[in-house]
């Protein structure tokens, strides 16, 4: 009977374990993650659920009883220690699983502070998962002071979520501009009047260059030689994927672990899939940071595994909610030479469309849920409006469909 083990009981996990199910495989499934809960929505970890808004049990992406109930033997709270690819097998908690298929969904590990200027200190949180969550989530009291380092997504879904709580609420920035690295100078600004009209300050081309205190973090010291009273301390400043127990087992390595175009590995026995995985996108090799690539990725390869032989081709698409906004995100931007702005049909509703040239490559629309669907469909379909009709504010969204 053949064997697929699954080590990483994330989103990619999850989604690809139940895949195989529902296609028909009938062979053994088991799902190995190191938390002590069954596999979970992150999204909603640094919103509704540190707001109190969201029960613990409703994060889950499945009930517990759903892997008993699919004959998925479902290994909790367990490390892997080794991969022995001559012997096929996992070594897992001293036990030895063996695979005729191993996949790895390891996903991410977020960057953290050097100990040498503060990093360790009682009171500097991440956030990735449940733990980091429950750890951070007594400090958000009214009127508490909160430093975040890092205004990209995360460090911004945080400044939001603490300013709804009423904390004091500084964000620096060491780049020019919050959401540098991943948007357009337009997307910067809308996002920046937004938390600056909650109330929280943004420092802009600023760095940390030291964390205060005796055991528990106090203050902050800021490269333009300012300082700062803190109460804690959030971290965003990105992540990594996590490639150890792969590089330990001699698996090739490229910005993640490298996977061709069916999602196997330089070991045919061995798949990744999700934040942990590089593969071949548009003649290169991008690795995505998402809920829907990670989805889409585990459950192409679990028809993989089954004999499919299908070609993964990811339609990225991205969300981040902040106060009372939506941000959607279609496509990618990378390489983008110009940025037209649309307003929407409601208040406050805009759209910023990126174009290489006269190619549509991405679209960001805030609460303009429209422009999202209709920039999406073209990106998919590989159509690109001319941008002056996307500028023209009297152009209906129908006939940049028709374009």
């Amino acid at each position: 009977m053949k064997k697929v083990v699954v080590i990483g009981a994330g989103q990619a996990g999850s989604s690809l374990v139940a895949k195989l199910r529902n296609e028909g495989f009938t062979g053994l499934v088991t799902l190995i993650g190191e938390e002590h809960v069954p596999p979970y929505q992150r999204p909603p970890l640094s919103k509704k659920y540190l707001l109190g808004e969201m029960e613990l049990e409703r994060l889950f992406l499945r009930p517990e009883s759903f892997y008993g109930e699919n004959d998925i033997t479902l290994h909790l709270d367990e490390t892997v220690q080794a991969i022995d690819r001559a012997d096929k097998v996992v070594i897992a908690g001293g036990e030895s699983i063996p695979y005729d298929e191993l996949v790895l969904t390891t996903g991410s590990v977020p960057r953290r502070l050097p100990a040498a200027i503060g990093g360790e200190l009682e009171g500097v949180y991440v956030v990735r998962d449940l733990k980091d969550v429950d750890a951070m989530a007594p400090e958000f009291r009214d009127g508490a002071k909160v430093l975040i380092v890092g205004g990209g997504y995360i460090g911004l879904e945080a400044a939001a979520v603490a300013a709804k709580k009423g904390l004091q609420v500084t964000l620096v920035e060491m780049a020019d501009r919050i959401l540098q690295r991943v948007a357009s100078p337009e997307t910067s600004d809308y996002f920046r009047t937004l938390h600056q009209s909650h109330g929280v300050n943004i420092l802009e081309g600023v760095g940390l260059e030291t964390l205060t205190g005796e055991g528990r973090v106090a203050g902050a010291k800021l490269s333009d030689g300012s300082t700062l009273d803190v109460d804690f301390v959030i971290v965003g400043v990105g992540i990594t994927p996590a490639t150890a127990l792969a590089e330990a087992a001699g698996i090739e390595i490229d910005n993640g672990i490298k996977v061709n175009k069916l999602g196997q590995t330089s070991d045919p026995h061995i798949w990744a899939a999700g934040d942990c995985a590089s593969f071949p996108y548009k003649g290169g090799r991008i690795r995505l940071e998402s809920v829907p690539n990670a989805i889409d990725q585990a459950e192409c390869i679990a028809e993989n595994i089954m004999g499919a032989g299908k070609t993964y081709v990811p339609k990225p698409w991205f969300w981040s909610d902040q106060y009372d906004v939506k941000l959607q995100i279609a496509g990618l931007n990378a390489g983008y030479d110009r940025v037209i702005t649309r307003a929407g049909d409601k208040d406050g509703s805009v759209s910023f469309w990126y174009y290489r040239g006269d190619e549509l490559l991405a679209v960001d629309a805030a609460n303009d849920p429209r422009a999202y669907m209709v920039g999406k469909r073209l990106i998919d379909g590989g159509k690109s409006p001319a941008p002056d009709l996307v500028a023209d504010p009297e152009t209906d969204m129908k006939a940049l469909m028709k374009a």
